[in-house]
């Protein structure tokens, strides 16, 4: 059962899907989106959803550091209802906080440019995201 870890954020979602045994997650790519309209990075997520067999999505929760949700937190927990409306799937979310801040690091330490640290850092959040949801599954 593959399963896809999501880092939604007002304007790019980061995704990351499982190998086929839950045991590791791997990025796939990052969605440009429209915060306010989100039919095409949803048109988008179900061609991913179908092209990866997928059973479940993971979306990442953003929490406050006292463990509160705030805007970006209840964006977030929106957005899973809406997916989960339209792609039928279980949809859990799964608390990320630090995520960012972890992938960031981690590109930094791998000595990748700023440039391309842009490009793919909601990649690896997602990544972060669905590794930990996993580790914490098995």
């Amino acid at each position: 059962m593959k399963i896809l870890g999501l880092d939604v954020g007002t304007k790019t979602i980061g995704v990351a899907v499982s190998d086929e045994l839950g045991w590791t997650a791997q990025g796939v790519e990052t969605i440009k989106r429209e915060e306010n309209d989100l039919d095409e990075a949803v048109e988008r997520l179900e061609e991913l959803i179908a092209e990866h067999h997928i059973a479940k999505i993971v979306v990442g929760l953003p929490k406050n550091m006292n463990g509160t949700i705030g805007p970006s937190g209840e964006a977030c927990q929106q957005f899973a209802k809406e997916l989960s409306q339209r792609t039928g799937l279980k949809v859990e979310m799964w608390d990320e906080r630090l995520s960012t801040v972890a992938a960031e690091r981690m590109l930094v330490s791998a000595d990748v440019s700023r440039k391309k640290r842009k490009k793919v850092i909601d990649k690896m959040a997602a990544v972060m995201i669905l590794q930990g949801y996993l580790d914490r599954q098995n």
